[in-house]
């Protein structure tokens, strides 16, 4: 990949060359294709000739702005391109108020509990943004006053939360093919037992010790279904309590120009499996107020699928960091429309939150 070009050299990039390569990158933003001199020569108000876009074209490329898929092809903007057109060139509009409305009352409509208002604020950033909705949730506090675990099936159960602060989680956890209901009951009253009046990081912390010394007085079947519940958890951060929320994967595949080829899409889910990872990615949200956007390799976790993130913190009234959320999809997502989108989406989310637990 081309060195990221100095701000000196950006510097020299005339009105002519910036207008070029908006052009390049906004053609490519919108069908995924090349663009070639000609294409540009023919658009209204720019009277250059093709040879005289060439010219000004391999001068991008030589600055690792542009690149050619093939020989004869018309040129793409890079990975470098992009980011230098939403950090310089990318223009940037307030979502209109009837968006502001729908977005508003979506989130307001979803319910009381937390988890559901983060699950339509995932789903709607999904829907309005065309990518794969992500949110963190906030690290859970408040201690747990009770569990149960109910079957639903064969494999799974269902794990009830009741927290101090009356909040209420549910969880589906997998579990060994028709697990009897006295085994249930046993982990349940287990987890009532031994974790009651602590939060879930506290909780975590000590299961895996207790869990050491107490294996030999569980059987086997109720041994595990508790690794499930407390330590085990996919898709949560074990140290902190929190999940990712995702919405809207099948948005993923719907462009093949944009994901390019199926094992391209593959390695986009791969991406998404890691939710480890994915939270310490939306965790650097943290390191300001403002939206952040990622493009492809610019983190390691990207680096294959060659995909977008853009990203917002979501925080109370006293302006404290209690999670995150943003939007995942290919590199060539509509950065104006979604960078405001994940924006607004995030305030909405952390006035109603904080809202919600001043009436508690």
């Amino acid at each position: 990949m081309a060195n990221r070009p100095s701000p000196a050299d950006l510097s020299t990039l005339d009105a002519r060359a910036r207008e070029i390569f908006r052009e390049i990158v906004e053609s490519y933003l919108t069908t995924g294709e090349p663009v070639g001199s000609r294409t540009l020569s023919k658009l209204g108000g720019m009277g250059l000739s093709p040879a005289s876009i060439r010219n000004t074209m391999a001068d991008l490329a030589a600055l690792g702005l542009l690149e050619a898929p093939h020989a004869m092809a018309g040129r793409l903007p890079t990975q470098l391109g992009l980011r230098f057109f939403v950090d310089s060139l990318l223009q940037l509009g307030d979502l209109a108020d009837d968006e502001k409305r729908e977005i508003d009352a979506r989130i307001a409509g979803a319910g009381a509990n937390a988890q559901d208002v983060l699950g339509a604020a995932s789903e709607l950033l999904s829907g309005l943004a065309g990518g794969a909705g992500l949110v963190v949730t906030p690290e859970r506090d408040a201690p747990v006053r009770h569990a149960e675990i109910v079957s639903i099936g064969k494999s799974q159960a269902l794990l009830v939360l009741v927290f101090e602060d009356n909040q209420v989680e549910n969880r589906i956890i997998n579990t060994p093919a028709d697990l009897p209901t006295a085994t249930l009951l046993e982990a349940a009253n287990y987890l009532n037992a031994r974790f009651k009046g602590k939060t879930l990081g506290e909780a975590r912390v000590e299961a895996a010790d207790t869990l050491a010394r107490d294996r030999a007085a569980l059987d086997e079947a109720t041994a595990k279904l508790v690794e499930s519940g407390l330590v085990e958890w996919s898709g949560e951060d074990p140290m902190h309590g929190r999940s990712l929320i995702v919405r809207g994967r099948a948005n993923l595949l719907t462009d093949q120009q944009a994901v390019a080829d199926l094992e391209r899409a593959r390695r986009l889910f791969d991406d998404l499996e890691k939710t480890r990872e994915l939270i310490q990615v939306l965790d650097l949200a943290k390191a300001g107020e403002a939206v952040r956007v990622f493009i492809g390799s610019e983190n390691p976790l990207f680096s294959l699928s060659g995909s977008s993130l853009i990203v917002a913190p979501y925080l109370t009234a006293e302006r404290r960091v209690v999670g995150a959320l943003g939007v995942i999809g290919p590199t060539r997502l509509n950065y104006a429309r979604v960078i405001p989108v994940v924006d607004y989406t995030a305030r909405a989310v952390g006035r109603l939150l904080d809202a919600r637990s001043q009436e508690r």
